[in-house]
């Protein structure tokens, strides 16, 4: 039988997950900054550095909504595993950005990827979902505790 993980135990190990890729991620920011002239790295290997930690962080958050939710398991595993699954596209298109040191501003037109530019409809279905669903599973979770 197919056993789904608790909503708790999920958005925990998350939590874990994302404070492990924040001290990883910090070697790597430090490693840039001893080896730059101004001892700083490049933007997003700082942002996916900081975004991890705080992620981290609201991933406890959203643990302690599931915990006291009144809504049913399968409810609160999905609105804690939406929110977290945006979350971790964020912090690997961070990644991707530090990685590639193709721009300090992902938000600037024309959007690049590498080599490649991104369809500015493309980049505003992906952040309307993002809002939809870190927001959406956040607010499901606060009602149940409501």
């Amino acid at each position: 039988m197919n056993h789904l993980p608790s909503a708790d135990h999920f958005a925990l190990v998350s939590a874990g997950v994302f404070l492990l890729v924040g001290m990883l991620s910090g070697i790597w920011k430090y490693r840039h900054m001893m080896r730059s002239e101004t001892a700083q790295a490049p933007a997003y290997v700082d942002i996916c550095h900081r975004t991890a930690l705080m992620y981290a962080f609201a991933c406890l958050v959203l643990q302690q909504l599931a915990l006291h939710s009144r809504w049913s398991a399968a409810v609160n595993l999905a609105a804690v595993a939406i929110p977290i699954l945006w979350f971790a596209t964020a912090v690997f298109a961070y990644a991707v950005h530090g990685w590639l040191q193709d721009t300090d501003n992902q938000l600037r037109r024309p959007h690049k990827l590498g080599s490649m530019t991104i369809p500015c409809t493309l980049l505003a279905v992906y952040m309307t979902l993002l809002i939809v669903g870190e927001i959406g599973g956040t607010l499901v979770l606060l009602l149940g505790v409501l």
